[in-house]
Parts: C-alpha cells; sequence; structure tokens
C-alpha cells in the first residue's frame, strides 16, 4: 500500500477531488467496540501493486468487527487499526498490474468488496477481492452482499450440493448470513426451515424464504421439531453459523446421506464431531472458510459473485438491511451487533 500524492509538492493532483487525508474509525487496543474506537484523520492510502482504491459509500458491519475490537479475531492487527471488513463504493484508483476494465472494474465504477480495514472514507484493497456492485441494488445492500451472500452460496452449493426439492435447515436464520441462506435456498428450490433466537424474529426468517420457522426453547427439542415437520425423515442440508447446542441437535435430525455446513460458532462454544455418529447415520459434516476460497479459488468467487448478480436483478436475492447509520454512529452499530439482537444487516452510510 502507497499513500496518494500530496497536491503540495505533486502540481498535478487537485485537494478538492484528490485529497491527502480522511477520517477512518481505528481500534486503539482490545475491548468493547464501542470502548475502542477512535475517529481519526489519517492519510488516504493509494493502491500499491495489484490493489484498488476506492472511495467508500457504504460499509456492513460484521461480527469479525466485533471480534477484531476484542483482539479475539484470527487476524489480530497492530492498533491502531482500521476495522471494516466489507463494502460499497467507487473506484478512484488502480495499482501497478491492474489493467481498467479488467472484471468490470475501472476509475469510476461502483464496486463491493472485502478485507479488512474499510471503515473508513478511502480503502484500499486487493484487485481480486474487489466486484462490480449489483444494479439491482442499492449502496447499503450492495454493501452486505459479499461476505454473507458469498458464504451462504459457497455453504450450499459448493460444500452441501444443496439441490431442488431437499430440505435446508437454517439456524440463525434472522440474522445477516442466515436471511442471506434461506433466500438462496428458496432460490435453489429446497424447502427451508429456519431457526430463531425469540419470536419477534420469526417474521424476518419468513420472509427471507423459511416455509417454517422454529424457536429456539420452544417445548419439546429441536430434533424433535424438525423430524416431526419432515415426518420422521430430517434435513437433508444443515447450515450453521452457531455451533454449540445447535450443532448437536442438527447431528440429531440430519437425513441419511445428509450433509452438515459449519459456518461458524456464534454461540461462542466450538461442540465436538462424533465421527462414531457420523459413521452410523451416515451423514457428513463440512467446514466452510470462505476467505480461503478468496485467497486459492478466485475464479469460483467470480463466478459466484456473477450469480448473486443475476439473482439479484431477478429479485430472488436482496440483502435484509436492518437499519443504516451515519458515520459518526458506527462505534454504536458495531457494538450493536455484539449484543446478538440484531436481525438482517447494519449498514454504515459513509458517502452518498
Amino acid at each position: 500500500m502507497t499513500t496518494l500524492p500530496n497536491p503540495a509538492t505533486d502540481p498535478t493532483t487537485d485537494p478538492a477531488t484528490d485529497p491527502t487525508t480522511m477520517r477512518a474509525w481505528r481500534v486503539t487496543g482490545p475491548g468493547e467496540p464501542a470502548d475502542v474506537l477512535r475517529l481519526d484523520d489519517v492519510p488516504v492510502p493509494g493502491p500499491g501493486p495489484g490493489e484498488v482504491a476506492v472511495r467508500v459509500r457504504a460499509v456492513a458491519v460484521n461480527f469479525p468487527d466485533v471480534l477484531l475490537a476484542r483482539g479475539e479475531y484470527q487476524v489480530r492487527p497492530e492498533p491502531p487499526f482500521v476495522p471494516g471488513i466489507e463494502l460499497c463504493g467507487d473506484v478512484v484508483a488502480l495499482g501497478p498490474g491492474v489493467a481498467a476494465g479488467e472484471r468490470g472494474i475501472a476509475p469510476g465504477a461502483r464496486v463491493v468488496g472485502s478485507a479488512i480495514g474499510v471503515l473508513s472514507e478511502h480503502a484500499v484493497l486487493p484487485a481480486a477481492a474487489v466486484h462490480p456492485a449489483p444494479d439491482a441494488l442499492d449502496d447499503a445492500q450492495a454493501a452486505a452482499l459479499t461476505i454473507a451472500y458469498q458464504t451462504a452460496w459457497f455453504g450450499l452449493h459448493r460444500r452441501a450440493g444443496l439441490r431442488s426439492g431437499e430440505t435446508l435447515l437454517v439456524h440463525a436464520a434472522a440474522g445477516g448470513v442466515g436471511t442471506a441462506a434461506c433466500q438462496l435456498g428458496a432460490a435453489a428450490g429446497a424447502r427451508v426451515i429456519g431457526v430463531v433466537g425469540s419470536e419477534a424474529k420469526a417474521a424476518v426468517a419468513r420472509e427471507a424464504g423459511a416455509e417454517h420457522v422454529l424457536v429456539r426453547g420452544d417445548a419439546g427439542t429441536l430434533a424433535a421439531r424438525v423430524k416431526e415437520l419432515t415426518g420422521g425423515a430430517g434435513v437433508d442440508v444443515v447450515f450453521d453459523p452457531v455451533g454449540g447446542a445447535s450443532f448437536e441437535q442438527s447431528t440429531r435430525c440430519v437425513a441419511f446421506e445428509g450433509r452438515i455446513v459449519v459456518v461458524g460458532f456464534a454461540s461462542g462454544e466450538i461442540p465436538p464431531v462424533r465421527a462414531n455418529h457420523a459413521l452410523v447415520k451416515n451423514y457428513a459434516v463440512l467446514g466452510l472458510h470462505w476467505a480461503l476460497y478468496q485467497q486459492r479459488r478466485p475464479d469460483l468467487v467470480d463466478a459466484a459473485h456473477a450469480e448473486l448478480t443475476r439473482l439479484a436483478a431477478e429479485g430472488r436475492v436482496r440483502p435484509v438491511v436492518a437499519d443504516v447509520v451515519d458515520f459518526a454512529s458506527a462505534p454504536g452499530a458495531v457494538q450493536r451487533l455484539a449484543g446478538g439482537t440484531t436481525t438482517g444487516r447494519l449498514v454504515v452510510r459513509v458517502a452518498d
């Protein structure tokens, strides 16, 4: 990463259109987001080789932002650092080795992308992590597309091979990645059963495509209620970003030759996988770390984005944006997500 030219020393730049400083939220040390995020003036970054510089329009809040603030994420940048991992914005410059127009990326193009360090007015991302923003989505919806929908797409289609007519169980079905999984499952012709934490969240899951919605903690075990809905057969695919007891219940109601996709551990509990149980019931447990596809098979990520763009144009997928807050309110939005009571996505509006 480089820094953009200084207009005081470079007469080819215009300070009105090529600012040298910007506002950025930075994590000052480990702690709760509302306590450790500070708004700073910092130099505008310029793109290095293979990178793209973007003027940020909107940033979707993700749970990794909470973990980054707490110092609990698998990547631990040295404070102070800029969090934020998902954006919609406009390309302002291309780094060496990035051809204008390649994969629809050129100066002035509205794009989406994912990289740590985007909760700021300008950001730099690897070119491979940037894609054209779907015309069918506004800035807030587009900002919330990449991580949740790519995760759901790869989990359901690449890992589990979900087929039309199968039954899909989605845990945390009112959350960001959960609503994405419900929408994509319904678009694939699956029968979707959603699981939510409270009755207040049930309507969100239904709107996202869940035919049936179960509330955790209601009478009877989750496995028993799922078996009742499926005539005792169980579900073909489980999409689980929760872990803990949700995973254990899933093993009790997964069908013959069913597939459980492990996406995350929002419960805070990493469940054990009992190989003997998987053997006697003939089911598979599949891990999904979407970022590895970004690193190792960006061609598959490009293909998934093209399919998501098509589905958005057809109105079959649309990120569920629960609230859009202004840039000054970003720490509160991250803290709200940390509280675990939100539905859909929270988005920070950075610029119009």
